[in-house]
């Protein structure tokens, strides 16, 4: 039997990955901001956050 979810369901679980993903390149180009290594100290690579960022890198 198979589950199905209602409009609004979906409708909500759609808006909720949006602001996630949003929330996600805001965050990565937050970081950009740092120095090099901080960045490495953290795990985090210019190359890696530079592609997450996406629009909100300037």
């Amino acid at each position: 039997m198979t589950t199905r979810t209602g409009f609004f369901r979906s409708a909500l679980d759609a808006y909720m990955q949006a602001r996630e993903k949003q929330a996600e390149r805001y965050v990565a180009a937050a970081l950009l901001g740092l120095d090099d290594e901080t960045l490495r100290s953290h795990g985090y690579s210019r190359a890696d956050l530079k592609k997450r960022a996406g629009a909100y890198y300037l």
